[in-house]
């Protein structure tokens, strides 16, 4: 009876956090396995029950996918391949469509596409002078062309809300202005002619964003 009176004293001296709530105390430390976010390594620590009553003691065991050692993890960046800017494949024998740019100097550049080519991947595959600071997505102006046919011009499918809108912030417009990037060659539009504006103006649709 004494010895289970002194064995309550003594445990009502150790602190609440080196108390088990099992029935039955280990005599071997506890172990707590963890694995760090930034690691493959499995790291073991053992601690005594009571940290004051002994220093605690951390193994770092290392984990046998990396043969021994240790090393922080780490993630390789990917990416889905860019798209090269303005690339085109040159058109099949007998199917060339022709389009010709007539660039801010006046000089004349005609060019043999293929069906579906974009006017805007056509002239910065050329290297003609047309920005296209939206990249194409019609949200900006800066790929402003004028056709310089009327006849030519009512050949386009007519333009979207979207690409009128950007239209209202071009520079220089007209009554045959058009977006390059919005304008596909076709076999109607076979012979086209598109004049560049002398200027443009970058303003993008988030600009006026809320």
């Amino acid at each position: 009876m004494l010895a289970t009176r002194n064995t309550i004293r003594s445990l009502a001296r150790l602190p609440k956090s080196c108390i088990q709530r099992t029935s039955k105390l280990s005599a071997t430390p506890a172990t707590v396995t963890s694995r760090s976010l930034y690691s493959d390594a499995y790291t073991n620590t053992a601690t005594p029950l009571c940290p004051s009553a002994g220093s605690s003691t951390s193994q770092r065991i290392p984990s046998s996918r990396l043969n021994g050692s240790f090393r922080i993890a780490r993630r390789d960046f990917s990416a889905t391949t860019a798209v090269s800017h303005g690339h085109l494949d040159p058109p099949k024998p007998g199917e060339e469509l022709y389009v010709t740019f007539i660039d801010k100097d006046g000089d004349e550049h005609k060019i043999a596409v293929s069906k579906g080519d974009n006017l805007l991947t056509i002239a910065q595959a050329h290297d003609i002078e047309m920005e296209g600071a939206c990249e194409g997505s019609c949200a900006c102006s800066t790929c402003h062309i004028i056709v310089e046919s009327e006849d030519a011009f009512d050949k386009i499918p007519e333009a979207t809300d979207d690409e009128n809108d950007m239209l209202d912030l071009a520079f220089g417009l007209t009554e045959t202005s058009r977006l390059g990037c919005q304008i596909d060659m076709t076999p109607e539009l076979n012979g086209l002619r598109v004049r560049l504006p002398s200027n443009t103006r970058n303003l993008q649709a988030k600009d006026f964003s809320a």
